[in-house]
């Protein structure tokens, strides 16, 4: 990556509008799901054990209801804050970050947005065990963070590059993928559109993935560190977008 600090100030003209654009669609996705989106509700499970190890478990118990309209809600709005944060209040941070080839704002809002989206992905193909859901939130936070120390370790202007935390945050990744999986090939019968969402969001959580590989690997236009923070801009909106409207079409629609 031989993109240097003097080269920002012209690189980074457009974030700031690309910022504010992204922030007022999420924005708008947000208020429009919360709106229009019916009651459905997914909900979510505990299976406690009532004996010594090997004593056969009872039928799951109901802990809550998951409402999937506000969660849906709740994605896109975090999106939203986040790209509203740093195209004002927080525009000085953001760029300075990105002089050394970091956002931190990046990390820190898919550890919440990515993980409530992989949740909702997870609970539509069975992962709705809470147990479950946990080990879900673990291995997407940390698959997120070991991205975050990939760009904390690899600053612009390096002399060698590290991927050590990107092929420990891709082993990581995968596994709530597995899962899902597991539960999807399994079933009896699946709805056409949770392939849809499962198919679809697998590319685009992966597209991350390889967009940041790219980025390391300094191939083409990602030799620029600014063109891949575009490419996350394009993929978190497109990722949360077909999601938000995937699910309203196949179980929020009144």
């Amino acid at each position: 990556m031989t993109t240097t600090i003097s080269e920002m100030p012209q690189r980074l003209v457009n974030l700031r509008r690309w910022n504010l654009a992204l922030g007022f669609l999420h924005a708008v996705q947000a208020l429009v799901i919360l709106l229009m989106a019916g009651n459905f509700a997914i909900t979510i499970t505990s299976n406690f054990p009532v004996g010594p190890p090997g004593t056969r478990l009872e039928m799951p118990q109901s802990l809550f209801d998951l409402a999937v309209g506000p969660a849906v809600a709740v994605f896109l709005a975090l999106a939203a804050i986040d790209h509203l944060l740093t195209a004002t209040i927080k525009r000085a941070t953001y760029e300075t970050d990105l002089a050394r080839g970091i956002n931190r704002f990046r990390w820190v809002e898919y550890a919440f947005s990515a993980t409530l989206m992989l949740i909702l992905i997870g609970s539509y193909s069975g992962v709705t065990d809470i147990t479950a859901i946990f080990a879900v939130i673990g291995a997407n936070v940390g698959m997120i963070l070991f991205g975050w120390l990939q760009e904390t370790l690899n600053p612009i202007g390096r002399s060698q590059t590290t991927m050590w935390p990107f092929w420990c945050g891709a082993l990581v990744g995968i596994t709530p993928w597995i899962a899902i999986w597991f539960n999807v090939i399994g079933a009896d019968t699946v709805p056409g559109f949770v392939y849809g969402i499962i198919v679809t969001e697998q590319i685009f959580f992966f597209s991350f993935g390889l967009n940041q590989w790219l980025q390391y690997r300094g191939i083409g236009k990602w030799n620029n560190y600014l063109y891949g923070e575009k490419v996350y801009l394009v993929l978190s909106l497109a990722a949360k977008s077909v999601l938000a409207w995937q699910i309203y079409g196949g179980s929020l629609a009144n």
